[in-house]
């Protein structure tokens, strides 16, 4: 299967602007498109869509934690049910849209905290299969965690990412921050470039993990995210 690029993106909110997705958009595969609980809202996600169809881009949706205060990136106590009860309000509204346009759901990607929660803790790992369950279609997470054990025991496609624009511990977990910084787009692509080419990622104190990679994210909200795509894509493009 050849490895996809995919970008967190469509995370303005009213007329606050979060990102170049236009820059971005012709650099990637597919976008996980922000459902309102982090970011974004009804104008944004329609027009991301909008954005999205025009260049070919396939669409899935880029579900939170309902704490657009913290960008989705602060961890909180909730249930099973309740969290999976968001997430299909979520995905059910970027579905919608794309209805809307003549498009498809093309995945589920858990953001921010919500991403991590689900790698550790089962109840919230279900919970994101119960919403899988009415939006059948594949979810991206990392290997090494729950994703990989919980998500296709429950019959869902795992799709096995790597970051192209964050750090890694040494035991392969990924060093969440709420803000990110900037990257260097040729240290970027050298990551990937292994993790694609070895099966290993490079942690923060120089070793390495072993990790899996069939599609690559690059953050939208990265200060120099459309420099890494670029760079990140040219490499993606040059292993196919």
């Amino acid at each position: 299967m050849a490895v996809t690029v995919n970008c967190d993106m469509g995370e303005s909110f009213g007329l606050w602007r979060m990102g170049d997705d236009a820059a971005l958009m012709p650099l990637i595969d597919i976008a996980n498109v922000a459902c309102g609980f982090h970011a974004s809202d009804f104008n944004h996600m329609r027009a991301t869509v909008r954005l999205a169809k025009q260049h070919g881009v396939k669409v899935g949706a880029h579900p939170s934690l309902p704490d657009l205060q913290g960008f989705g990136r602060r961890e909180m106590k909730i249930g099973r049910e309740e969290m999976a009860n968001a997430l299909i309000y979520q995905i059910g509204a970027l579905a919608g849209f794309l209805k809307a346009e003549g498009m498809e759901l093309n995945h589920i990607k858990p953001h921010g905290s919500l991403f991590g929660m689900a790698g550790r803790q089962e109840e919230i790992a279900h919970a994101i299969c119960d919403a899988a369950d009415v939006f059948p279609v594949p979810i991206l997470g990392m290997v090494g965690t729950l994703h990989e054990t919980v998500y296709p025991a429950r019959g869902h496609r795992l799709i096995a990412e790597f970051y192209g624009d964050l750090d890694y511990r040494p035991d392969g977990s990924l060093i969440v921050t709420r803000e990110h910084d900037a990257k260097d787009p040729a240290e970027m692509a050298s990551r990937v470039r292994r993790a694609i080419t070895e099966g290993k990622g490079l942690a923060t104190d120089g070793s390495l993990f072993p990790t899996r990679c069939e599609s690559v994210c690059v953050h939208s909200d990265t200060p120099n995210a459309v420099d890494i795509a670029s760079a990140v894509r040219a490499t993606v493009k040059s292993l196919s």
